[in-house]
């Protein structure tokens, strides 16, 4: 490790632009993309502002320590999915709840009644061509301008990230499962 002194002066002068919606993508393979749009879920919460939570993969009954978290404190958050596509039993039917999850969601954003609403796990419907791409893109492009979204998930198609204002992608660097240990309750649900 290099030991670096503090910077002494402010790295970076104060953005003049306008105050607006931002389109922020949490993509890549390493772990992290969920629990980051939770954080962005929770500071807008802190602030006062309305959020939803909508989770593509995820079944509508799913109670995992976001879902009791967020009801605690009053963030709704919606299971749309089938859960992992491996475990299916139906693969039209887990489309055909992508596409019914997504009608919701696009309602959501439009509607412009709450100041952030995740998509999480929103990339894998789109990659296994269960959602068309241009509609989502259209969405994001008509939403209300005060209206943040955020989206999650592995492999985000690459016009997604060139309309985006924020992109950060997780790269997987080390991962407790590859060295035969699993996942954790509290950490990894």
């Amino acid at each position: 490790m290099q030991i670096e002194t503090p910077p002494s002066e402010k790295p970076y002068d104060k953005p003049e632009g306008e105050r607006r919606g931002l389109l922020i993508v949490h993509t890549g393979d390493g772990k992290g993309k969920s629990t980051a749009a939770f954080g962005l879920a929770l500071r807008a919460q802190g602030r006062g502002k309305g959020v939803k939570i909508y989770q593509f993969m995820k079944v509508p009954t799913a109670r995992f320590g976001e879902h009791r978290m967020f009801e605690q404190i009053g963030i709704p958050i919606e299971g749309l999915g089938d859960g992992f596509s491996w475990k299916s039993q139906d693969l039209e039917r887990s489309a055909q709840l992508a596409r019914e999850g997504w009608e919701r969601a696009r309602a959501t954003i439009l509607r412009g009644e709450h100041f952030l609403v995740v998509l999480d796990e929103i990339t894998y419907p789109l990659i296994y061509g269960w959602l068309p791409l241009d509609g989502l893109l259209q969405t994001l492009r008509d939403r209300p301008q005060h209206v943040h979204v955020c989206l999650t998930g592995r492999r985000c198609p690459p016009e997604i990230i060139e309309l985006a204002d924020t992109v950060t992608e997780m790269r997987l660097v080390k991962h407790a499962f590859q060295a035969g240990i699993p996942a954790q309750r509290g950490i990894e649900d």
